[in-house]
């Protein structure tokens, strides 16, 4: 069994609890439900601590302090399933939440698709996947770091004239999992993240935006001038925006938002959504769901990735796939339920995907506007106007026109409409303006033509 964290456990951990002790807590907490009639058990104990601050006009505002565990418990009485959780590690309180647990499934109605996952899918491979970074800094230099990226935003231009403040967070946690088929397992991980968002003002027009970097190392973080000037950039050529009329144009997602269409293909293809039948992408395995240029794949063990694991939330091994190849589903995100369910494998995706990388096919943002001819170009999204059943897409917009290749004005209060078999079917180009920040990663998305409603 290899190595899945390095030694964290030392004398100026922040941690109150050493992973061995977690890892004791949930054995000991399976004993006990075992020993109570349970004919299976799986639990998950965590703690995690850390602070936030936000400033606002070079003034302090927030100063937030964060420390919390839990004690997270799910029993089966063959195949009627309790659950309990606590926020107390005392051996009483555990025995408690156990008693509990195991109250509820006497009164919960049998399901022949619950239990836990398969042992011979649980992982047995432990790699050290690097999430572990502590960010040993003061309140202090945390607020002088929010100062400099607000303070770099607002020096853009003058015309940048009101803040909605900057902040920035840091957080540890770690967090052992284990089940009554003999699987525990444990791993420390880490989150660093600084935003900012100002307001830019020209007449009577005013306009925001923000830009932000999270990074499990701070090492790879950009500085905080970066993101403020970042920052002050993006809000700065908003200004004087207008509506354009009601027409057919290609629509070019940016690269910060165009994570959303992936989102969008998640949700439809994830377990809940298609035994529910409440998806427009039932039986779409081994179907053309998307342009033949798309691939995307999942990929759980990168190091530092924003979502890596070598193991799901209950346990399973999960595994680098080819979730898309040349526009066609290979695969869904399956938990155990949901894979019974549906009469399939879990997928290792209980808890969520890990780490969506859509291939790029074209260069940066520059050379697909100048691709597009003659279009919009998303850069802000608003509302909810997605419905998951039917695929019907309607959302505000917010961007910039583009003529001849060329950016032209900015363009606000629009609307943007479609279904997304459509969309997803008509890509044309995903760029190489790829931001590695979140869990799903893709360049700017060039569609070939959606209804856009302004005047």
């Amino acid at each position: 069994m290899l190595c899945l964290a390095r030694n964290y456990a030392v004398a100026s951990s922040p941690f109150a609890q050493t992973l061995d002790q977690l890892k004791q807590v949930v054995t000991d907490a399976l004993d006990y439900a075992r020993s109570k009639g349970a004919s299976q058990a799986e639990a998950e104990v965590s703690e995690g601590c850390g602070h936030t601050v936000s400033v606002r006009l070079g003034e302090t505002e927030t100063i937030e302090y964060h420390r919390d565990k839990g004690f997270n418990l799910t029993v089966y009485l063959g195949k009627a399933k309790g659950h309990a959780s606590t926020g107390d590690f005392s051996p009483q309180a555990l025995r408690d939440t156990v008693d509990a647990a195991l109250n509820i499934a006497r009164y919960t109605a049998s399901d022949d698709c619950a239990g836990l996952a398969e042992p011979d899918t649980l992982a047995t491979r432990f790699p050290d996947l690097d999430l572990y970074h502590p960010w040993d800094v003061s309140v202090e230099d945390s607020i002088a770091l929010a100062q400099r990226c607000e303070a770099a935003a607002r020096a853009v231009d003058g015309r940048i004239t009101n803040s909605e403040g900057a902040s920035l967070s840091t957080q540890v946690g770690h967090f052992a999992y284990g089940n009554s088929h003999g699987f525990l397992a444990g791993f420390p991980t880490s989150r660093h993240s600084l935003s900012c968002a100002v307001i830019a003002s020209e007449g009577e027009a005013m306009q925001r935006d923000y830009w932000y970097d999270s990074r499990r190392d701070v090492a790879d973080m950009d500085s905080a001038e970066t993101i403020g000037r970042v920052c002050g950039e993006r809000t700065l050529r908003r200004l004087n925006g207008s509506k354009i009329d009601t027409c057919q144009v290609p629509v070019l997602f940016e690269a910060p938002i165009a994570a959303s269409l992936i989102g969008h293909f998640v949700q439809a293809v994830s377990g809940g959504s298609l035994y529910r039948e409440a998806s427009f992408l039932l039986n779409s395995m081994g179907q053309q769901v998307f342009s033949p240029i798309i691939q995307l794949s999942e990929q759980p063990l990168l190091l530092k990735g924003p979502a890596s694991t070598a193991f799901d939330d209950e346990g399973v091994a999960t595994q680098e796939r080819e979730v898309v190849r040349d526009g066609v589903v290979n695969g869904y995100f399956l938990g155990s339920y949901s894979a019974r369910k549906l009469g399939m494998q879990s997928t290792g995706n209980a808890g969520g995907s890990h780490n969506l990388l859509l291939k790029s096919t074209a260069g940066n943002l520059q050379s697909l506007v100048k691709q597009m001819g003659r279009g919009l170009l998303v850069t802000e999204l608003m509302g909810q106007g997605v419905n998951p059943v039917t695929g019907d897409y309607s959302r505000g917009a917010a961007g910039f026109w583009v003529e001849n290749g060329v950016i032209v004005h900015a363009v606000e209060e629009v609307t943007i409409a479609g279904n997304l078999k459509d969309m997803f079917q008509q890509i044309v180009a995903v760029g190489s303006d790829v931001l590695d920040r979140s869990s799903r990663q893709t360049g700017s998305i060039l569609i070939e033509q959606m209804t856009v409603a302004g005047n």
